[in-house]
């Protein structure tokens, strides 16, 4: 009869654990990430658990698997880096980022930004996303009444604040030419 494959691995765990910590550690310049690294190893392992080699040739195995889920790691960071790379471009060329004209739209900006970060949310949703507040209650996962009386105060708190402000709301109308 075969060994407690769950004993196995925690034979193999609590004697390669360091070294293999150690060993992307060394490789890796964020802790977390060798930390992640580790953990997807030894995932592979309890996976694997019956196909890990015996004795010296385990912890042999699994710096071989670490050293591939390092290299994963590092296509998926440059990858991630293209991406972001790519689409900071076609955000900097987007007229969708392009800076707000005039003065005029600087103290509506000032007054949305203090706005508490909900209520931001709620009217963001609704101006710029144009959604609806059903539409909202599922990306939020609460009721479309909810969202319609947090919605409603939303709207309230930030035209008093925009009135306080001296910000008048043919402004706003330009600013979004919204349901704001």
């Amino acid at each position: 009869m075969g060994e407690d494959p769950e004993r196995r691995f925690e034979e193999l765990y609590e004697t390669s654990y360091r070294p293999l910590l150690g060993y992307t550690l060394r490789r890796c310049p964020d802790p977390d990430d060798a930390a992640d690294v580790v953990a997807e190893t030894f995932t592979v392992a309890w996976r694997r658990i019956e196909a890990v080699p015996r004795g010296d040739e385990a912890r042999l195995w699994l710096f071989g698997v670490a050293r591939k889920v390092l290299a994963n790691h590092r296509r998926g960071e440059r990858r991630h880096e293209q991406r972001t790379a790519a689409l900071r471009a076609e955000l900097a060329a987007s007229p969708l980022v392009a800076d707000l004209p005039g003065e005029d739209l600087s103290e509506l900006g000032r007054v949305f930004r203090a706005l508490p970060e909900d209520d931001r949310e709620l009217l963001a949703l609704v101006a710029w996303e144009r959604l609806s507040p059903a539409e909202i209650a599922t990306v939020l996962g609460t009721s479309a009444n909810v969202v319609r009386v947090r919605l409603y105060r939303a709207r309230k708190r930030f035209a008093r604040r925009l009135a306080e402000a001296g910000v008048h709301h043919s402004r706003v109308v330009a600013f979004e030419g919204s349901r704001l």
